[in-house]
């Protein structure tokens, strides 16, 4: 079984809140954030303790806290990540983790553990490829930890003319959000996920989301894309990180990237 989640990742997640992390092409801000350590570690030991947003009482901790451990997989990391960002106009990025354990998705009474969405996903089927298992655990938890309702499947979704498409249509906080979602992994598993293969993935799957936004049909059309990023292992996601932070700022436009790391039997997603 992989490692449960390292100190180091718990700050990668924080860092989109650090002020000027997030703004597009803010490389100086960007710079300076991740610079500043000593902030970041405070921001850090918050969220270790739970009083980093204001805004979320113990109620709705409770809620999430609830919905995080209820399926098929434990997600380790933290929730409602994503509130308020749906609407920004700049880039962010997020981490979480989903624990397998030792139970991989491969048995038939393991669907029932499914959310609704997540079983319409696996039984709708993808446009094309073997992404679908990859496909309905992003939905997983983007449903259990941000509140998402699955809308249309990838087959479902409207669009103007042909070219790239989205994995998903679902509503978060009441707008309409496309959800993209690729797998960072490399075969053999144990060779290196660098910067540079990190990189080239961002770069292209970044890049259909534009694509996919510009020709979708008014009536399904979004009001942002999510690019939800199923990481291997930590090592997967700290290069994902460093890459992203040396993308241009017309490459990441508006676009929520959200990792999550799997750990234990989870061969099945990739």
């Amino acid at each position: 079984m992989k490692c449960l989640a390292s100190r180091s990742l718990i700050l990668l997640a924080v860092l989109v809140f650090v002020p000027g992390l997030g703004a597009c092409g803010d490389d100086a801000g960007r710079d300076a954030a991740v610079a500043d350590s000593a902030m970041v570690d405070s921001q850090v030991d918050a969220a270790l303790d739970g009083g980093t947003d204001a805004a979320r009482d113990s109620e709705a901790d409770a809620a999430e806290d609830a919905g995080a451990s209820l399926g098929f997989g434990h997600i380790a990391g933290p929730c409602a990540m994503i509130t308020g960002e749906v609407t920004s106009p700049s880039p962010s990025y997020f981490l979480n983790r989903l624990d397998f354990a030792d139970d991989p998705f491969d048995d038939p009474e393991d669907l029932p553990l499914l959310t609704a969405g997540g079983r319409e996903i696996l039984a709708e089927g993808t446009a094309g490829g073997s992404s679908g298992v990859s496909e309905a655990f992003a939905y997983e938890v983007l449903a259990r930890c941000e509140g998402a309702s699955l809308l249309k499947t990838e087959t479902e979704i409207v669009y103007t003319g042909t070219g790239k498409i989205t994995d998903m249509l679902v509503e978060i906080d009441g707008m309409k959000v496309g959800v993209s979602v690729t797998r960072a992994f490399v075969f053999p598993a144990t060779d290196p996920f660098t910067v540079a293969i990190a990189a080239e993935r961002l770069t292209d799957k970044l890049s259909d989301v534009l694509l996919s936004s510009a020709q979708v049909a008014a009536e399904d059309a979004w009001v942002k894309q999510i690019l939800v990023i199923m990481a291997y292992g930590e090592m997967h996601a700290e290069s994902l990180m460093t890459a992203w932070g040396t993308l241009d700022a017309a490459v990441t436009a508006d676009t929520i990237v959200y990792v999550v790391i799997t750990d234990g039997m989870d061969e099945p997603v990739y």
